[in-house]
């Protein structure tokens, strides 16, 4: 994740603008805006912002391109929906940008993998959860956050490694050697992660999570 400038053909590097400006596009038109007329909910977004710019400045790798760093994009989805998730991870993908942690010529390329993607899928699971899983507080809490985030962090990894070896930056030997398995691993931190983050505030502030709904998980159960 956060490849860097230079690491990629200006078809793959410039190419990849066209379907960000797309979904920014879609999120701008469709994102639930009245919900960050609150103070407090726009604090909250804010602080997630920051929070998650810090972590993403945090990354282990040994090769240009591929290192690796915690997402935290299932939680993000999890409390403001997806739409507001790619956006706020846009913009935190663009302060690491700014600050050296990735290049302006990979920067579409590395917001369609490490903010688009995660947050529809994290957006997905939760839909199916909800559509075939019971309405039960562990549900929500074991599959779409701790399953849901290891599955967001390997999907966007696997996705990652594809994107390496299609545009010939790495042979599938090396990727799929020294570089995928390690997003099994992260996808362990992912999900205790985000888990623990949102169990904490299902607990302690469940109106910052717009994802759950206390009619749904408990007001219902006897």
């Amino acid at each position: 994740m956060n490849f860097p400038e230079g690491l990629f053909s200006h078809l793959w590097s410039f190419g990849a603008f066209a379907p960000l400006a797309l979904a920014w596009a879609w999120c701008v038109r469709t994102a639930p805006w009245k919900r960050l007329l609150d103070s407090t909910q726009l604090n909250v977004w804010l602080g997630a912002v920051v929070a998650l710019m810090l972590l993403w400045s945090m990354k282990a790798g040994a090769s240009p391109g591929l290192n690796l760093h915690m997402l935290g994009a299932t939680a993000f989805t999890l409390m403001f929906g997806r739409q507001l998730a790619i956006l706020g991870l846009s913009v935190v993908m663009a302060a690491v940008t700014y600050n050296g942690g990735a290049g302006w010529d990979a920067y579409a390329l590395n917001a369609l993998l490490t903010a688009v993607f995660p947050c529809v899928f994290a957006d997905a699971l939760l839909r199916i959860v909800e559509r075939y899983l019971p309405p039960n507080f562990f549900v929500y809490v074991f599959v779409a956050t701790f399953f849901g985030a290891a599955m967001a962090a390997v999907s966007t990894g696997l996705l990652s490694t594809l994107v390496l070896w299609l545009a010939g930056v790495y042979p599938a030997q090396t990727l799929f050697s020294d570089y995928f398995p390690y997003y099994i691993l992260l996808g362990f931190a992912e999900a205790w992660l985000n888990g623990a983050a949102i169990t904490m505030m299902v607990v302690y502030y469940p109106h910052w999570v717009g994802s759950f709904d206390d009619r749904r998980y408990l007001n219902d159960k006897k």
